[in-house]
């Protein structure tokens, strides 16, 4: 488990589903993540101005408003934001949204409920935790 002394990196979790948004948070914020939450597109993109130093952003592909595929490709059309790392979960992916996210770059797809070792090993190996040498 990494030291509590040093932060690893901020994520953006986004869900319409408040419970899995917040268990999800608490998950990863365990693990040394800092984690900002939205319910929609719209909060997102606002959590993304309001944080800049966000470098990973975990999206729900079905949400009501606007679909998590929405958001990947408002990301990828904005200049600062166009090659920040996106993971994908969802309960029900089709074959026209995975080829979307192939299109748009995704870093990954998790299948609902999110088996959490697995994803935990991609942020690991996607932000390596730095060992504190002993002084």
């Amino acid at each position: 488990m990494p030291t509590s002394s040093s932060p690893r990196q901020q994520i953006l979790l986004v869900d319409d589903e408040e419970d899995a948004l917040r268990e999800l948070a608490e998950s990863l914020e365990h693990e040394g993540f800092v984690c900002f939450t939205a319910t929609s597109v719209t909060c997102a993109l606002q959590e993304l101005t309001l944080h800049p130093d966000i470098a990973l952003v975990i999206t729900d592909l079905c949400m009501p408003e606007e679909s998590g595929i929405s958001l990947i490709k408002r990301l990828r059309e904005h200049t600062s934001r166009q090659h920040l790392p996106v993971i994908v979960m969802s309960g029900h992916a089709e074959m026209d949204d995975v080829s979307d996210m192939l299109r748009l770059q995704v870093l990954d797809l998790f299948r609902k409920p999110i088996y959490l070792v697995r994803l935990i090993d991609t942020l690991n190996n996607l932000f390596p935790v730095r060992k504190v040498k002993a002084v």
